[in-house]
């Protein structure tokens, strides 16, 4: 008999509570005090942990969720669900822990569809809102508003409650920069770009469930101003002077596109802020060698007072939310660089004629910086999406029943991965936000950057059209700047898409169609005798599907990876049906045959659902040409198309040149 009985003096400092060990039982075991007001450190594992509360009240945060602890209570942890423990009562809360490796577990886990989102879960999925100052190009759909479409289709095929939003972020400094220079005001510019941005994500089949404009809609000014009390309410935003730059000939104040200089971080060329190259923010006075972008002079340092937040003394509240949901590792580094830095006193407001005003009196002619208004931004954009969905949420109510999905490039991360985090638990105290990062570098154009005033750039409207968008979305998946930078070629393109779309993809489904017709009048045939030929092939095509569940799964989801499953099915399919093409007219084995090309129709059905989020006219086309309903669900397993179904392969052109069919 092993006997054990909760011990205080022999508790030890673990995972920031308090745990002890309990040996002999053949899996790790012990007990667990945390003391009142104490959480745990967010933890994530790939053993399967059984936990009973013995003393004491809390909570329990499983995966964004929370739930009551109380004595009695019996929890079974899932491999990898990220869990804390929280005492929220007044005495100690006590708990007994078992916990052990199982690998099959673990994997279906790492494979399941609804651990991370269950259901029921509201999951709000943002790209980043751009910036009304030019249309959007090749490089910019490539990255967040991409992603974060495919994301939310995948989501719904799942039967999660995903909504894609973004919108229009009107008062950023670039757009009064192009009303300077075109004579026009920044409203004007704004309100022309916005429906510009609109109309060409439209023609990237990219639909936004919620696209807010900010310098229009109705109550975001006094939002965003009640949003910034709240951060100067809590005593940590406040008015200091700190050192700044002004253009020597004019006095004015100079920050982001007015002014640039080598960052003081990385020493490579850049503007004002933030650097691009490093993703370190710079105070503009720290730039080296500065240069101001409304005169020739050098420009001269001054201090001025402007709202400043010390961002330094927010390290562990970075540290603390990196744990809980999905953070890519280049995210981690980048906060390890920044909290660095022995103090970083960030201004927060800055003097501008464009923008909305704090409703504090004290610093006149200042507005509210566009980038922490951006975190407000989202908020807003939740409560309008619920206004039209009948659901009560509110920007100045969050909740910790929502899932916060971000895609962004990572010129941005610093303002999504580190500061928002801190705003929000300054405005917020009682919330501890839930959200996931996804982050993409920079897409170049025939090996640079992409650049409107050198004319190097590729706008979506000069690409998509009905017949090219599906191709398109395709080709940006399959070279998606996910954890590098990559390059967009145009004979690339035009490669991947006669050679590998037409060439590949439509010869194969032309041709299954050719021989449908020709030996089952246009229907499609029931397997007949299965060889182990046929059954590998089929276990084949299960494993492609396990493939792309993977790639397009929350915590490992990748374009990149999807895309190249998809390829994959056409690879293996194409290889099984040569193969299986020397016994298609021997009459000795025709149930044989029947069975093959039954395969090869389950394989365009398979093509037809994993190709949906990524390539949904295409998917479209290709479950009517199959005689399928529509696809509306995410499969688990790699099925057969029903017997007898009307089968129109052989006249459907997908990709190629000419008429195609409109869904």
């Amino acid at each position: 008999m092993i006997f054990n009985r909760y011990t205080e003096s022999e508790l030890s400092e673990a995972f920031g509570i308090d745990m002890s060990s309990v040996e002999g039982l053949g899996v790790g075991a012990g007990w667990g005090r945390v003391a009142p007001g104490v959480a745990s450190l967010g933890d994530r594992h790939d053993e399967t942990e059984f936990l009973v509360i013995v003393a004491g009240e809390g909570e329990l945060t499983v995966d964004g969720r929370t739930h009551p602890a109380r004595p009695g209570t019996v929890v079974l942890f899932e491999p990898f669900e990220a869990h804390v423990i929280t005492n929220t009562g007044e005495t100690d809360l006590v708990f007994f822990t078992q916990y052990w490796r199982d690998s099959a577990r673990a994997r279906a886990s790492a494979l399941s569809r609804t651990r991370v989102h269950p259901t029921d879960r509201p999951q709000f999925v943002f790209s980043t809102p751009p910036t009304p100052n030019g249309d959007l190009h090749l490089g910019h759909l490539s990255g967040p508003y991409l992603g974060a479409d495919v994301y939310v289709r995948y989501q719904r095929l799942n039967g999660n409650r995903a909504w894609h939003l973004t919108g229009s972020d009107d008062f950023q400094s670039y757009v009064a920069a192009v009303a300077a220079r075109e004579d026009s005001t920044p409203a004007e510019v704004a309100a022309h770009y916005s429906a510009e941005i609109a109309a060409t994500l439209k023609a990237m089949d990219i639909e936004v469930d919620q696209y807010y404009v900010t310098s229009v809609n109705e109550g975001y000014p006094e939002g965003l101003r009640r949003y910034f009390s709240r951060l100067v309410d809590s005593g940590h935003v406040s008015p200091k002077a700190t050192p700044a730059l002004l253009d020597s000939e004019t006095g004015a104040y100079l920050y982001e596109v007015n002014v640039g200089g080598t960052c003081p971080a990385c020493s490579h060329r850049t503007g004002g802020n933030i650097c691009e190259e490093c993703g370190e923010p710079n105070l503009v006075a720290d730039l080296v060698d500065p240069a101001s972008g409304l005169s020739s002079t050098t420009p001269k340092h001054a201090d001025v007072e402007r709202y400043t937040l010390p961002l330094h003394e927010f390290a562990d509240t970075v540290a603390d939310h990196h744990r809980l949901g999905r953070v890519p590792a280049r995210l981690r580094e980048l906060a390890q660089r920044v909290f660095a830095r022995e103090t970083l006193d960030l201004p927060v407001s800055h003097p501008s004629d464009w923008g909305v005003r704090p409703a504090e009196a004290g610093l006149d002619g200042q507005v509210i910086w566009v980038w922490p208004e951006m975190s407000h931004g989202f908020l807003h954009g939740i409560e309008r999406l619920g206004a039209g969905l009948g659901e009560a949420w509110s920007s100045e109510v969050p909740s910790s029943d929502w899932k916060l999905v971000h895609f962004f490039g990572y010129d941005n991360s610093f303002y999504h991965s580190i500061l928002y985090p801190v705003l929000y638990r300054l405005a917020f105290p009682e919330w501890n936000p839930d959200i996931d990062y996804h982050v993409n570098e920079f897409y170049t154009l025939e090996g640079q950057k992409f650049s409107t005033s050198r004319r190097h750039a590729i706008w979506g409207k000069e690409i998509l059209t009905p017949d090219t968008v599906d191709a398109v979305r395709y080709y940006l998946s399959r070279t998606r700047p996910e954890d590098e930078r990559t390059d967009f070629r145009r004979a690339e393109f035009d490669h991947a898409r006669a050679d590998t779309l037409v060439g590949q993809w439509e010869e194969w489904l032309t041709g299954l169609g050719d021989r449908v017709d020709s030996r089952f009048d246009g229907v499609a045939p029931d397997a007949g005798t299965w060889t182990s030929e046929h059954t590998a092939f089929l276990a084949r095509l299960s494993l492609r599907l396990d493939e792309i569940t993977t790639a397009l799964n929350p915590e490992g989801f990748s374009l990149r990876s999807a895309a190249t499953a998809l390829d994959g099915i056409v690879t293996d399919v194409r290889a099984f049906s040569r193969q299986q093409s020397a016994l298609a007219r021997t009459d000795r084995w025709g149930s044989e045959a029947r069975t093959a090309v039954a395969l090869e129709l389950a394989a365009a059905r398979l093509l037809a659902t994993a190709s949906a989020p990524l390539m949904p006219r295409f998917s479209a086309a290709l479950a009517t040409a199959l005689g399928i309903p529509a696809i509306e669900t995410w499969p688990d397993t790699a099925d057969l198309v029903e017997p007898g179904s009307r089968c129109t392969l052989a006249d459907t052109r997908f990709f190629s040149a000419g008429d195609r069919q409109q869904q």
